[in-house]
This record gives structure tokens, C-alpha cells and sequence, in this order.
């Protein structure tokens, strides 16, 4: 009986201590986070929405996702510390920390760090088939173009890349789910997207009425590509209902990122809950197939936050010093 109680009163002890360390661990960690996204209907909220929860259940703590602008202001909120992750594309993060974000024009935003790879925005563009717009140039003078939220990765480079293509239109803005409705109801003619794939919205369209979503020519792409930071890509014919054979398009690469000045072993801790099981992220979204240690280098731009990159080269990475921040 003495031997069981002095064994008891032993493990409670160890469990006691297992606890106090463990909170000791964390004793500069935030109370609760915040992962910036953008609107509801598109791809960023979905993704961010669920790879919250999952930190938050994970690491025991509290945390969610915010509707937002979209990479713009997601820098700018990681940047001042109001949210304390966020997730951007490259083009946005680099006008950012060149001081050109038109959140804050000449604020250099170098406080947001790269945290992990996600996956690549495809630019494709959506419109009724009643519409008779089956190709860019099949866009009449004037067209009523919604681009997304006013900010978003989408609403900074689409309309550059139609005007290098020598459209004409009237622009819009608005949340992803919003335009859908808008061009359900003929309120706007078209919709470009830049959004990871399949974009919610445009899944919810095919759904209840027949749409054409249109691709880039040869010709067209190429122009795009000498022009804006962007790659080569073909939306698979598997994304969408109404694809019967891959749609050739160009994309620009989304990262997460995490203030710089979070704690390290704070932000080791939600890289190694993302990027340890990638099966359970492709659960949330089909595009976080990209979301691999492999594509670390797909990151040209942004400081990695030390945690991140210590979690990335224990894993097969090379992320060299000087790219790391404070290295």
C-alpha cells in the first residue's frame, strides 16, 4: 500500500513538473493569434481558416482567422504586429517591403517573415456562357470586370495584365462570393480571379449555372510573362466541372507568413503543425499539395523567420544564413 501511494505521489510530482516546464516553454508565446486571409469565397480564407483551427487545436491555444484585403494589407497587418500571421503572394510582398504597398506608400514593410510555402495563384477569368465571352479577346469594350477584393494580389495585378492585352473595361470590387452573385445577376460581365484553384466561388457557379472560364492564348501568356513576376501554369481539366482539358494560365507563388518578432520556438512549433502532415492539410484544401518542404525555394523575396527556417533545414531544406532574419 506504502508502495503505491509513494509511487502516486511520485508520478503526480513528475506530471507537475512535465506541466510547469511546459508552460514554462511557452511563457513567451501570445495569449491568442490572428491569420490574416482575405474575403469569404475565395481560396485564401478557406486555406487560412483551416490551418488555423488546426494550429489552435494542436498547440491547445486560441486562434482563427480574419477577413481581410487580401496580400496587401496582410503585409501591412504582419508588418505593424496586428495579426500575427498572414499570408501574401511574391508580387505583393516585394512592392511591400520596396515601400510601395498602396496601404502605406514609403513604408518599407520588412517585419513580416516567410513562414511556409502554400501554393501557386493561378490568374484565370470566368464568365457566363450566355455571355458569348469565350476569350480575352472576346471581352467587349467597356466590360464590367470584377477583380476582387480592392488590394487583393488579383485587384494589384489583373488589370495591368488586361491592359497589356488591350482590354478596355469598367472595374469592380468586391469579395470573391459577392461578384459571383454579381454576375450571376448580370450586375458585372466578368470576374478575373487570382486565387488558389478550385476558387470556391467559382465551384459554387458552375453549380448553378453554365459558366466558360477562359484561357490565356500562347501568344497572350508570353506577353504576360516578359511583363509581371508571374510563371508559366495550366489549370488542370480535374478542377473544375465545366474544364474538359487543361486551361493555360500564369500564377504567382502565396507564402504564410509570421511577424518577425514572434518567438522563435513559438513559430518553430506552428511550421512543424502545418508542414508535418501534409495529407491532413490537403483535408482543408485541395492546394495545399504545394504546401512541401520541397518548394522552399520558390521564396525569393521575403526574410524566413528564424523558427520557420530552423524547422525547414531539420527537414531537408537549405535556406542559407543571409536569408534568414538576423542572420
Amino acid at each position: 500500500m506504502r508502495f503505491h501511494t509513494v509511487s502516486g505521489a511520485a508520478a503526480a510530482i513528475v506530471a507537475l513538473s512535465v506541466t510547469a516546464a511546459a508552460a514554462q516553454d511557452r511563457e513567451n508565446w501570445p495569449d491568442s493569434f490572428t491569420v490574416g486571409t482575405a474575403s469569404q469565397g475565395g481560396t485564401y480564407f478557406a486555406y487560412g481558416s483551416g490551418w488555423a483551427n488546426l494550429v489552435a487545436d494542436e498547440l491547445g491555444m486560441s486562434g482563427g482567422a480574419e477577413v481581410t484585403g487580401g496580400p496587401m494589407q496582410n503585409m501591412a497587418l504582419v508588418h505593424t504586429g496586428d495579426a500575427e500571421f498572414g499570408m501574401t503572394t511574391m508580387g505583393p510582398a516585394r512592392e511591400s517591403i520596396e515601400g510601395t504597398n498602396p496601404i502605406a506608400p514609403g513604408m518599407k514593410m520588412d517585419n513580416a517573415c516567410a513562414m511556409f510555402p502554400m501554393y501557386q495563384t493561378p490568374f484565370s477569368i470566368t464568365a457566363l456562357a450566355g455571355s458569348g465571352i469565350d476569350s480575352i479577346d472576346a471581352i467587349p469594350d467597356g466590360a464590367r470586370i470584377g477583380f476582387g477584393p480592392a488590394g487583393s494580389t488579383s485587384d494589384t495585378y489583373f488589370p495591368r495584365m488586361l491592359e497589356t492585352l488591350g482590354v478596355n473595361f469598367d472595374r469592380r470590387n468586391g469579395g470573391w462570393s459577392d461578384l459571383g452573385g454579381q454576375l450571376q445577376d448580370g450586375l458585372v460581365d466578368v470576374i478575373a480571379f487570382a486565387a488558389g484553384i478550385p476558387v470556391p466561388a467559382v465551384s459554387q457557379l458552375e453549380v448553378q449555372t453554365d459558366v466558360n472560364i477562359i484561357e490565356f492564348t500562347e501568344e497572350e501568356q508570353q506577353k504576360i510573362l516578359e511583363e509581371f513576376p508571374v510563371s508559366e501554369f495550366q489549370i488542370p481539366a480535374t478542377t473544375y466541372q465545366t474544364l474538359e482539358e487543361p486551361a493555360r494560365s500564369v500564377a504567382m507563388w502565396n507564402f504564410a507568413i509570421a511577424n518577425c518578432d514572434l518567438p522563435e520556438d513559438f513559430v518553430y512549433a506552428v511550421t512543424d503543425v502545418v508542414m508535418s502532415d501534409n495529407e491532413r492539410m490537403m483535408n482543408i484544401h485541395r492546394a495545399a499539395k504545394s504546401t512541401v518542404v520541397e518548394n522552399w525555394d520558390k521564396n525569393k523575396v521575403l526574410p524566413w523567420h528564424p523558427g520557420a527556417a530552423k524547422w525547414f533545414n531539420e527537414n531537408g531544406a537549405s535556406i542559407p544564413e543571409d536569408m534568414i532574419k538576423g542572420g
